[in-house]
């Protein structure tokens, strides 16, 4: 009884040296309340991360391309063109990687959103064509590319999400591919109310996957057989988002394994038709290029290495280019000397390009209405930079025929409004 008693007593002690859990005014312990405030915080946290390593990783990335891209249009022989090929093709990807990098962080709380760009359909068939047969030889396999003649030459969509999909899919086909070949086949599939819908299949003849694999294929951070993926790499992000892209775009993705090995990724999606204006057709770019040569071109860039690849390719455009690192700078410099066009990054130091697009919109005549185009990493970022003052938008990484679009298209129009 006396031994009971005491361990009661003792009991009783423990407890009152016990520290309180202290409530909130719901009545709730406060460290329930901090746990759910920190994973309701983390995926802003990880989207902020992510948005930065997309931005930091993208201006290298647009310098490869492009400078692969003046390469491309040089004189080499049939060696270095392959070498020159395999640089876009793997620079192509690593883009289209961080673009599904930072859809992937946003989609579990913002939603996955697409854009609505005007572009050409075949051209971007095509470019997906020349990486599969980049990458293809770069591995020593065989590549095969049919794009149907019947495919719609202009189309509105989001064409930088639909390229990070494809080339996803591409670079898994030559991964899990070491013999045999990969191939890319493009087609419609119907058009009704305005919309085409458009068919990629991308087929190769590797290791093929099981029934029970291709159930786990879909999921985030996931593997179809995790053997197979310390094999030949990869987290398995790229075909959670690819599904998420093509269900955004009124498609979906769907997996069929092959006869003898291999297997067949179909991706679909629904565009709308669109017809090309003057300015858009590559005829009428190539007629007029001589009316966008010779002009004075302010860069707003900040990364020395963005600096250098910018100048080369103005330079071989034809134009003359000054440069300047900071947002705050651009109204003051655009009044002390006559430029055409401007090209203005969204993310610098000190003020953004938002910022600084509105400082130059609200200089007096004629600086005020000097032609702008914004350039970023992100599409979410054209309609602050349109509703800002901007005439035009880039998306990184920006090709040189891009930008040549934009700079006649621009200045033209800045040319007829005064």
């Amino acid at each position: 009884m006396a031994s009971s008693s005491r361990l009661r007593r003792s009991e009783r002690r423990l407890k009152k040296t016990r520290p309180k859990k202290r409530k909130t005014a719901a009545g709730k312990p406060r460290r329930a309340v901090t746990k759910k405030a920190s994973k309701t915080a983390a995926p802003g946290i990880v989207e902020t991360a992510l948005a930065a390593f997309a931005h930091e990783v993208r201006t290298p990335l647009t310098g490869i391309l492009a400078i692969s891209d003046l390469l491309a249009t040089s004189e080499l022989g049939e060696r270095e063109r392959r070498w020159v090929d395999t640089i876009k093709a793997g620079a192509e990807h690593l883009a289209s990687l961080a673009t599904l990098f930072v859809d992937a962080a946003r989609s579990g709380h913002a939603g996955f959103g697409v854009q609505q760009d005007f572009f050409d359909l075949r051209t971007l068939a095509h470019s997906a064509g020349g990486s599969l047969a980049g990458r293809a030889t770069a591995k020593g396999l065989q590549s095969k590319v049919d794009i149907s003649e019947k495919l719609p030459t202009f189309v509105t969509g989001d064409p930088v999400r639909l390229r990070a999909a494809l080339e996803n899919l591409i670079d898994n086909a030559t991964k899990f591919t070491e013999h045999g070949g990969v191939a890319l086949t493009v087609r419609p599939t119907g058009e009704a109310k305005g919309k085409v819908g458009v068919a990629f299949a991308v087929s190769d003849s590797g290791i093929g996957l099981t029934l029970q694999e291709i159930k786990r294929l879909f999921r985030p951070f996931s593997q179809a057989n995790v053997k197979i993926a310390a094999r030949f790499g990869g987290a398995g992000l790229g075909l959670s988002s690819v599904k998420q892209l093509a269900r955004a775009m009124g498609g979906d993705i769907e997996v069929t394994p092959q006869r003898g090995g291999g297997t067949t990724f179909t991706l679909t999606v629904k565009l709308d038709l669109a017809e090309a204006s003057p300015s858009q057709s590559g005829h009428d770019v190539d007629r007029s290029q001589d009316r966008a040569r010779g002009l004075h071109v302010l860069s707003v860039e900040d990364n020395p290495f963005g600096r250098v690849v910018l100048n080369a390719v103005l330079t071989e455009l034809g134009h003359q280019t000054e440069f300047i690192g900071r947002g705050e700078d651009a109204a003051g410099r655009i009044v002390q000397g006559g430029f055409d066009a401007v090209l203005m990054d969204m993310v610098l130091p000190g003020i953004d390009g938002i910022e600084a697009i509105r400082r130059i919109r609200a200089l007096g005549a004629p600086y005020g209405g000097t032609a702008i185009i914004g350039v970023s990493g992100r599409s979410a970022d054209e309609a602050a930079a349109r509703g800002a003052g901007a005439d035009a938008f880039l998306v990184k990484p920006v090709s040189p025929r891009a930008l040549a679009i934009a700079l006649l298209e621009v200045t033209c129009r800045a040319a007829s409004a005064t």
